[in-house]
């Protein structure tokens, strides 16, 4: 046998004298109180004490956790509000120039030269793919198609081939901004077939 052999058995008795000893929960409550000096009502302070802070722990972290759950909700909306605003606010402002894209197709309507249609023609695709970027997109509108009172604006009736109640006449065109109706087309409405 070696020294290290021998060494062991020693460290193990010195170990086992040096742990202290444990009592189980059952084994202290039966020792007297007297022999315990106020350990067991200090025991039983500490145990309604660590009740009391599990308990508000337990309150904070789910008020924390209700808390976080508002603040990211708060966040959602605001975001959904700050883009309703910039919708309503580019609204406004595309609908100040609308009718400048109405004096383009009135321009394009006229007896010009040539050259001037091409230029007002050149203008107008340019600022309309202006517009087209923040949204803006005319929709078509047809003669002979049924009335929609969402996408079109009765200005009047007139008598046309095209049976009662369906769009006659295109007077202007309509605009809608991110998917909704900004400006109705204004049309005139077929009251009656008119012979060819």
């Amino acid at each position: 046998m070696n020294d290290q052999d021998q060494n062991l058995p020693a460290q193990e008795s010195v170990s086992k004298e040096s742990a202290p000893v444990q009592e189980s929960p059952e084994e202290f409550e039966m020792i007297p109180d007297e022999d315990m000096g106020g350990f067991r009502k200090k025991a039983e302070d500490l145990r309604e004490k660590l009740a009391h802070c599990e308990a508000e722990r337990k309150e904070y972290l789910e008020g924390w956790q209700r808390a976080k759950a508002d603040l990211i909700n708060y966040r959602k909306e605001e975001g959904r509000r700050f883009e309703e605003v910039m919708h309503l606010a580019s609204a406004s402002l595309l609908q100040e120039i609308i009718p400048v894209l109405d004096s383009f197709d009135s321009a394009l309507g006229s007896r010009v030269s040539d050259e001037i249609t091409r230029g007002v023609v050149l203008i107008r695709s340019q600022l309309e793919e202006v517009l087209r970027r923040y949204g803006l997109e005319s929709f078509k509108t047809e003669a002979g198609e049924p009335f929609d009172p969402a996408r079109h604006e009765s200005i009047s009736e007139i008598e046309s081939v095209h049976p009662p109640g369906t769009i006659a006449q295109i007077l202007q065109r309509g605009y809608m901004l991110h998917n909704k109706v900004l400006r109705p087309a204004r049309v005139r409405i077929a009251k009656g077939h008119k012979e060819e």
